[in-house]
């Protein structure tokens, strides 16, 4: 079994953040590694965690880079840019908001890359306006939603991009949006932080439940959430959602890229696989072309080794998405 052709797999250089941090390599020595282990041809990568002189890294850092990995038979696929929206306090007009994206754009085409990300909508007012600029380059502009951001809960952003019918603007989906269940290692760190045995078993047993939902946001407006785990508790407000691929039927159409978002590899009841195995049904449906990147979200609460994460995640998606017919 292969992949349907144009779909690419490739690994995403975030998963390797903890070795970032402890700066034993430079960031693109950690970057160019998922290549030269193996573990993928293509990988995504995000600018501010790459170079110095960040939103402007020197050109030559950035073509060295492009061409060390060349050489080992890699490139780059998509490059995560953002906008910082404020100046010391100030927010940033239009002008001064393009001015802080292009240089990221002109560094994602030096690096050799296919395009660049985005949270959807952050672009607003300077979306039509970068298309030709995104032409010149030779960019696709990917807006990324994930977790709860689903066609019903951000239309306006949807409609933008199908309005603009162009292939530079495409949407990137995060599959992080369609949890069956929540991570076995993220609930038992939820239960060792303190929180509530029952609201625990409840996000186990009942996630989909829209009550369950409401039943977290009463403790955390009740102020119930202990300090230790108040920021890992908002994933799931944020970084985890309960949609089904059927929610995303309408826009299905506009994906150019996919995030195989995964926390952690328990994988007993294909809580980690039918998202897979759904979203690749969809898109071989479609006609799907482009990357799927492994993404590890659970270096937030886990000391595994990334590497070997990230190959046995892009093991499992390869296995899945190569037959994606339902599980057992």
């Amino acid at each position: 079994m292969s992949l349907p052709d144009g779909w690419i797999l490739s690994a995403s250089a975030f998963n390797l953040t903890p070795a970032v941090i402890r700066a034993e390599r430079s960031a693109p020595d950690l970057a160019l590694s998922l290549v030269e282990y193996g573990i993928a041809r293509e990988i995504e990568i995000e600018l501010g965690q790459m170079w110095r002189g960040f939103p402007a890294p020197p050109t030559v850092e950035v073509e060295t880079f492009r061409d060390r990995l060349a050489a080992a038979g890699g490139r780059v696929s998509i490059v995560g840019v953002s906008i910082d929206e404020f100046d010391r306090g100030r927010r940033r007009t239009d002008a001064e908001r393009r001015a802080f994206l292009e240089p990221q754009l002109r560094a994602a085409a030096a690096v050799g890359a296919r395009g660049v990300r985005l949270p959807i909508g952050q672009a607003g007012a300077l979306l039509d306006d970068l298309v030709p600029l995104l032409e010149e380059l030779d960019l696709v502009l990917y807006e990324e939603v994930q977790g709860h951001e689903t066609p019903a809960a951000r239309p306006a952003a949807y409609e933008r991009i199908a309005a603009l019918d162009t292939p530079r603007v495409r949407l990137l989906l995060d599959i992080s949006m369609l949890m069956p269940a929540l991570p076995v290692t993220y609930l038992d760190q939820l239960e060792r932080g303190g929180i509530p045995t029952a609201l625990v078993r409840r996000l186990r047993d009942e996630w989909r439940d829209p009550a369950t939902h409401d039943a977290v946001l009463d403790l955390l407006h009740g102020g119930g959430v202990p300090g230790p785990v108040h920021t890992l508790y908002m994933n799931l407000l944020v970084r985890f959602g309960r949609a089904q691929v059927a929610d995303l039927a309408s826009v299905l159409p506009l994906l150019g890229a996919v995030h195989l978002k995964f926390w952690d590899l328990d994988d007993a009841d294909h809580r980690l696989s039918d998202p897979l195995r759904d979203v690749g049904s969809a898109l071989a449906a479609t006609g799907f072309t482009g990357t799927l990147c492994s993404e590890w979200g659970g270096q937030e609460w886990l000391d595994d080794d990334p590497w070997e994460m990230t190959s046995r995640h892009l093991s499992l998606a390869a296995t899945v998405l190569s037959d994606p017919s339902p599980a057992a």
